[in-house]
């Protein structure tokens, strides 16, 4: 498959769970109204490059795009700033969102939960980097919720499907355009030649 460093590469797969009957695919669904779905997106960057991106909360607004106008650490993790027990503030009022950081595996694995700010329960997301074979890096993002509102299962993953899917993209393309954690492209050393 081509990359092209933001494109959702394969299918987001998404199901729902909403209570009641049969849904799509033939599966039952689950009294709980369980949802979930999974995007895949690739990235020419290496997956360190990748990782450092999406383990900094604080910069978050710098490359994800008009979904994301603020982002900051309301509380430091460990290791600091952005391991186990952090939680990344993104957004403004009234959607502010504030998740926390479940689990912190340099290079390759953040999980987080969504502690305020969207209407769901029991939201777990996992972000996983994969390195390609070729160079690069695959950025699997799946999660699974339960809305807090019975009946908006569908409207939220919809949501989901289309924020999540935003930020994969833009982390990818921002990780491959030499973004750094602090906000901007890397740029060589006054007097180094491009590229060292």
């Amino acid at each position: 498959m081509a990359r092209d460093d933001g494109g959702v590469v394969g299918a987001a797969a998404a199901s729902s769970r909403d209570g009641g009957g049969s849904g799509e695919g033939g599966g039952g669904r689950a009294a709980n109204g369980l949802q979930s779905f999974e995007l895949v997106v690739e990235s020419s960057a290496p997956t360190g490059a990748v990782f450092a991106l999406l383990a900094d909360g604080a910069s978050w607004s710098s490359w994800a795009g008009p979904l994301i106008p603020r982002s900051r650490w309301y509380r430091t993790g460990a290791p600091a700033p952005g391991g186990v027990g952090a939680i990344r503030e993104l957004g403004l009022r009234p959607v502010l969102s504030r998740e926390e950081i479940v689990e912190y595996v340099p290079p390759r694995r953040i999980a987080y939960t969504i502690v305020s700010g969207i209407p769901v329960h029991g939201y777990k997301g996992i972000v996983e980097l994969d390195p390609l074979p070729g160079g690069g890096t695959r950025i699997t993002w799946r999660a699974t919720f339960v809305p807090a509102y019975r009946g908006t299962g569908p409207l939220l993953r919809l949501f989901a499907l289309t924020s999540v899917g935003s930020l994969a993209r833009h982390l990818a393309k921002a990780a491959a355009a030499g973004r750094t954690p602090g906000g901007s492209a890397a740029s060589p050393a006054p007097g180094a030649p491009p590229g060292h």
